[in-house]
């Protein structure tokens, strides 16, 4: 099993501040990182920068779509994250996937469809796995909002360039396997204060304040945060909350490893059998088709 989870590089929410919000951007290849990770160069324009015209009106409804997901696109929503729970400080933290990052690089190749995606499509398939919801048609207001967001997000940003501080940084392999019960006890001292004993977030007045890391609620069995490296690098670069680069290296892989032996929603690309939908699309980091406590992952 150990040797599924070194063979690749995979793309790519955490331990999450009340404003921060889950979607599963592309992680690409990167230096190995196994101590605190360095600012990026590029700084996205301030909020105060927002033009007040037309173009403005849709990207504030952009900024409030990717923080509060369910509240301003609850009809393509299926679970009770946002987007800024994977993509920190609105989608402009760097080493959190920023949007500003993302978008000088599309249209791009992704192995995940193996096609090409314009950012639109990109941004569809995050609403179809780490929302669990269904992706809004291009000409929505809603999806038109989330790409004059990352269009201002990227003023200025050099075009067809993997800026510093894109996607999550690649980690170097642990000197031992992830372990579930390292991972647990990793979780128990740092993530579950935040994200509850059972991994199921905390609300306050009914609206979440840190987002249900596996379950009913949480990211599917497609999302790239499914995988133990995408998560472990998150982990790794970000969390604790506002201590990014605090977990060891062999503790970010626990903890991935843990908060990933759990079980979510299914995988939308599911046809009714998951040893066939295993070999189809999970062959890589991760333990959809494992067995765990008794139970087959994916099998609910």
């Amino acid at each position: 099993m150990w040797n599924r989870f070194l063979t690749m590089s995979c793309l790519g929410t955490l331990c999450l501040s009340p404003g921060a919000t889950l979607l599963a951007a592309d992680v690409p290849h990167a230096t190995a990182v196994t101590a605190p990770i360095s600012v990026a160069p590029y700084q996205p324009p301030a909020d105060d920068s927002m033009p007040d015209d037309e173009f403005g009106k849709l990207v504030r409804l952009g900024k409030r779509i990717f923080t509060d997901t369910g509240k301003y696109a609850g009809k393509y929503v299926g679970n009770d994250l946002s987007c800024a729970n994977c993509h920190l400080d609105a989608g402009r933290l760097a080493n959190s996937a920023p949007l500003w990052a993302a978008w000088v690089k599309y249209p791009a190749w992704r192995g995940k469809n193996k096609m090409v995606n314009t950012m639109e499509q990109r941004i569809q398939g995050c609403f179809r796995y780490s929302m669990n919801g269904t992706p809004p048609p291009a000409d929505s207001d809603e999806l038109k909002a989330i790409m004059s967001y990352s269009f201002w997000l990227a003023s200025g940003a050099p075009t067809n360039t993997d800026l510093p501080g894109r996607g999550y940084p690649a980690l170097d392999k642990p000197a031992e396997p992830p372990d579930f019960e390292r991972g647990r006890k990793v979780y128990t001292r740092n993530c579950a204060l935040c994200h509850g004993a059972d991994g199921q977030g905390t609300k306050a007045e009914g609206k979440i304040v840190f987002p249900p890391l596996w379950g009913n609620d949480s990211f599917n069995w497609g999302a790239g945060m499914h995988r133990i490296n995408t998560a472990a690098s998150f982990i790794r670069a970000n969390m604790p909350l506002g201590k990014g680069g605090s977990l060891s290296l062999q503790d970010a892989w626990d903890v991935a490893y843990f908060m990933n032996s759990h079980e979510r929603p299914q995988d939308p690309r599911f046809a009714g059998d998951v040893k066939a939908t295993d070999k189809a699309f999970h062959q890589h980091q991760c333990r959809y088709g494992d067995k765990v406590g008794g139970k087959i992952l994916g099998m609910k």
